[in-house]
This record gives C-alpha cells, sequence and structure tokens, in this order.
C-alpha cells in the first residue's frame, strides 16, 4: 500500500467510501416507502439522542454490542458517531475490551478493524 493510499476500513472499504455506500442505500431503502421500515430507521435513530444517558455513553454501547455481534460495518458507523460524540482514544479502548470480554477471542477480528477505523478517522481529524 502506497503510503499516501487511504486504508481500508471493514470490507475493504475506506470511511469515505463506507459513508458514501451508507447514504446511497439508506436513500434507496428508504424512498420505497415502506412505513414498517422508516419506523425502523427512525427509532434506531432516535434511541441514540441525549436522555437519562447522554448520546456518547449511547454510541459507546453501540459499538460495544456491535462487536459483541461481530458487524464490521455497524462498528464502523459506531466509531464514526463516538468520534463526532468526542470520545477519547482511552475511552475507546475500554469499549473495546468490554467488547472483547463479552465477545470473547472471535471478536479479535472486529476489533482489529475497529481500531483501523479509528486510526483513519482521527488521521481525517488532524486533517481538517
Amino acid at each position: 500500500m502506497l503510503a499516501d493510499e487511504p486504508r481500508m476500513a471493514s470490507h475493504g472499504h475506506s470511511l469515505k467510501e463506507f459513508k458514501a455506500y451508507r447514504e446511497k442505500m439508506n436513500e434507496k431503502i428508504l424512498e420505497q416507502g415502506n412505513l414498517q421500515i422508516k419506523r425502523f430507521f427512525n427509532l434506531d435513530t432516535q434511541a441514540y439522542n441525549d436522555g437519562a444517558l447522554p448520546r456518547k455513553t449511547k454510541e459507546l454501547m453501540g459499538l460495544v454490542a456491535s462487536l459483541v455481534l461481530r458487524c464490521d460495518d455497524c462498528v464502523t458507523y459506531h466509531i464514526i458517531q463516538c468520534v463526532e460524540q468526542k470520545v477519547s482514544d482511552a475511552e475507546f479502548f475500554e469499549a473495546f475490551n468490554i467488547g472483547l470480554i463479552v465477545g470473547g477471542s472471535i471478536a479479535i477480528p472486529h476489533l482489529r478493524s475497529a481500531v483501523e477505523m479509528l486510526e483513519e478517522c482521527r488521521r481525517k481529524e488532524r486533517q481538517t
């Protein structure tokens, strides 16, 4: 890999590619007008809003659940959201540890992808 080439996140997608693909496909799904799907997407979005628990905590919980469920796309999404919520690297690695403890060694490949995505997000932060 060339030094200036973007690193690849989960499933071979860069951060930019992940965001573009997610947006494009969510748009295609929602434009079909299925009420139940729209309600689910809305419920998912609303669940992470500030409430008794702050959004930052909820995003970290989503990250841990995603590691345990071994969903790299979900891990990527929650890392992006956590970065936006100003989660520190120390907080990330405590959350990663909980995901690893709960998920076991089978979560290690997903932890690797998570750390790679976090590194890409941090590089992007430094560039802006």
